[in-house]
């Protein structure tokens, strides 16, 4: 008999040399269950996707209304739809006035190219500067901005006239000048694991874009839609971009992404020549309608991002004694472990999970392990995870 687990790895592409391979029968909450009924702890939400939780029930039936009523009927931008045109209201409604204008995609990935784009377009420049040990996708375009070599090296050719500089280095901005497009950067770098901007830097990016002329675009992919204790991790350094990327948690476990600016920057896409970015299933109604449900509940319990930093603190104060934890860095329920250990997949995140635990390591940061489960995890599961944790260190 031909399992799933058979046919995983004979017909679906991976992505590694050793999948975790854990077969999901169903999730719900902070967890994820296997056919026979074993229970795993996500740690990740799915790399800062299920923010809200695994099955919501609000956002399922968000799904189920809008799937009844219609799915896919016309390549994105083209016809009125109603969880399309209500999504990009609600969001736009609680963002700064200069970002008024969504751009509906289908990921963070497209989003990307969508940013780097409508950059180029609008300013008729073409360098781009992005920011060493930055992840910003799995496209061409993501990846030619991408912080590490070791990741870009195998598919040179990629886009030209791209510079990188070194997160919190001041000294280094004077080099955004009248040829710079964009300047690409996580307000809070993630797979850097979880760099925090030193004070006034996000601020002096800023200034430097405005004095040139280029655009100042936020990857808020992970941060969004509050991981990081606000709604955007930039409201908390109290800046703001040109353009803004989300994605990620944006679709509450549907697959979504937008690029958003003002209406005048946005506008470039429209003329000379049209169709300046296309996609079919960008904004996908059902999608939509997701993401939709996803925005209404976050604010509707907005204690949920309130208490995001508060979950962190418990996180580190449970965990930062440890004799094998080195360092804690965080940023609301976002947060990197450093431990006294190279190898952390092949060993910490597999005795991790015999404890019942997924969790993951960061891409530049081969010594650390993440912890950003769902804001809805509780105080008490939070004491559970990392009594589990703690066992996983000493093992």
């Amino acid at each position: 008999m031909l399992t799933n687990r058979i046919l995983f790895f004979l017909n679906q592409a991976q992505t590694s040399e050793i999948p975790l391979a854990i077969e999901v029968a169903s999730a719900k909450g902070i967890y994820l269950y296997t056919p026979e009924g074993t229970r795993y702890t996500d740690l990740i939400s799915g790399v800062s996707v299920s923010n809200t939780g695994h099955s919501n029930p609000v956002i399922i039936q968000a799904v189920k209304d809008q799937a009844e009523k219609y799915m896919h009927v016309m390549v994105y931008g083209e016809l009125i739809q109603s969880p399309q045109a209500l999504f990009s209201h609600t969001l736009a409604a609680i963002l700064p006035e200069s970002l008024n204008s969504v751009y509906l995609v289908n990921s963070g990935s497209e989003a990307i190219d969508g940013a780097i784009k409508l950059s180029r377009r609008f300013t008729n420049r073409s360098e781009i500067i992005s920011f060493t040990n930055a992840y910003h996708g799995g496209t061409l375009g993501a990846v030619s901005i991408m912080g590490g070599e070791r990741w870009k090296m195998p598919y040179y050719p990629l886009l030209p006239d791209v510079r990188q500089f070194n997160f919190n280095d001041f000294k280094e901005l004077v080099q955004i000048t009248n040829r710079t497009s964009c300047v690409v950067m996580e307000p809070v770098q993630a797979e850097a694991g979880v760099i925090l901007p030193e004070p006034g830097f996000l601020q002096a990016v800023r200034k430097r874009c405005t004095e040139t002329g280029a655009l100042l675009v936020f990857d808020e992919i992970q941060t969004g839609f509050g991981r990081t204790g606000s709604m955007f991790a930039f409201e908390k350094y109290q800046v703001t971009p040109d353009i803004l990327v989300l994605a990620k948690a944006m679709g509450g476990g549907m697959p979504a992404g937008a690029f958003i600016a003002s209406r005048e920057i946005m506008r470039s896409l429209s003329s000379q020549p049209e169709l300046g970015h296309i996609t079919t299933f960008g904004g996908h109604p059902v999608c939509a309608a997701a993401a939709l449900a996803h925005l209404q509940y976050l604010r509707e319990h907005h204690e949920l991002i309130y208490e995001a930093e508060k979950k962190g603190n418990r996180f580190v104060r449970y965990l930062q004694d440890h004799p094998k934890v080195k360092e804690i860095r965080k940023s609301g329920l976002l947060l990197s472990v450093d431990v006294f250990e190279e190898n952390i997949q092949e060993n910490l995140i597999r005795r991790l999970l015999q404890q019942g635990i997924i969790s993951d390591g960061f891409l530049f940061r081969p010594s650390s392990f993440r912890i950003s489960p769902p804001l809805t995890i509780s105080y008490d599961e939070i004491e559970e995870t990392c009594l589990k944790i703690i066992k996983a260190l000493e093992s």
